[in-house]
């Protein structure tokens, strides 16, 4: 039996699907943004990790198949070597040559099928193998885009912070602020010298409506004397 190995090939075909992905995508990550690359790349990974899996399930029917084979094969071979014991025991030697000839063809393709199925089953194993590792690489990769992203998004945060620290000048508000608190001292110097200069003018008045011209200086004890009448005197 001649096996058709179209599935030997798909380790070849795998890695040119690696080798072009790659390609594709060092030339669009400079054109895309980080989230975007990386979903690409996901994406095309599972897409590579489902034909993968195709290509395993194919080693696995043949396997199965050439499995199958075999066995029947031994069965039929142990009925040759019945049906031999009984054209021998008849001393039919023209049965007997004919079916020591079936078993010989017989032996040649069983010896074939176990070569195969010992280089499907060895090819299926490397295959599964490749499958988990494959699998394993998408995962790191999830994880690498939660990882780079958030790497990103915070170099970009303490760029953006940096910019604004060094594009940030306050020269301009702070002399107007200065202005401001020399304007507000200036009316309040100004405002304290106007109550200063009405509580003169007032001290001045008392002195003149209680001290009469040539009068001595009373104290203010005698000038709340004095003043008391005036004010009654007033009231009535």
């Amino acid at each position: 039996m001649t096996y058709p190995y179209a599935q030997r090939s798909f380790f070849g075909r795998v890695r040119d699907l690696v080798s072009g992905f790659f390609s594709v995508w060092i030339r669009d990550r400079e054109v895309q943004s980080p989230d975007a690359v990386y979903e690409r790349a996901i994406a095309e990974r599972v897409r590579q990790y489902a034909e993968l899996k195709r290509a395993v399930a194919g080693i696995l029917y043949m396997r199965n198949k050439i499995e199958g084979e075999i066995r029947d094969r031994r069965a039929e071979l142990a009925r040759l070597h019945a049906d031999i014991a009984r054209a021998v025991d008849k001393n039919d030697d023209e049965v007997a040559v004919v079916l020591i000839t079936q078993k010989d063809s017989l032996l040649q393709d069983l010896e074939r099928s176990e070569k195969e199925l010992d280089e499907v089953s060895a090819e299926c194993e490397s295959a599964k193998t490749n499958l988990v590792k494959f699998r394993a690489e998408i995962r790191n990769l999830e994880r690498e885009k939660v990882r780079m992203l958030a790497a990103l998004a915070n170099a970009r945060a303490r760029k953006r912070i940096q910019e604004a620290f060094e594009g940030l000048s306050t020269e301009g508000e702070m002399r107007a602020l200065e202005s401001v608190r020399g304007e507000i001292e200036r009316m309040r110097a100004i405002r304290d010298e106007a109550r200063l200069e009405a509580a003169r003018r007032e001290l001045e008045e008392l002195k003149r409506r209680l001290r009469p011209s040539g009068q001595l200086p009373a104290s203010p004890r005698e000038v709340v004397i004095e003043t008391a009448p005036v004010a009654a005197s007033a009231g009535r």
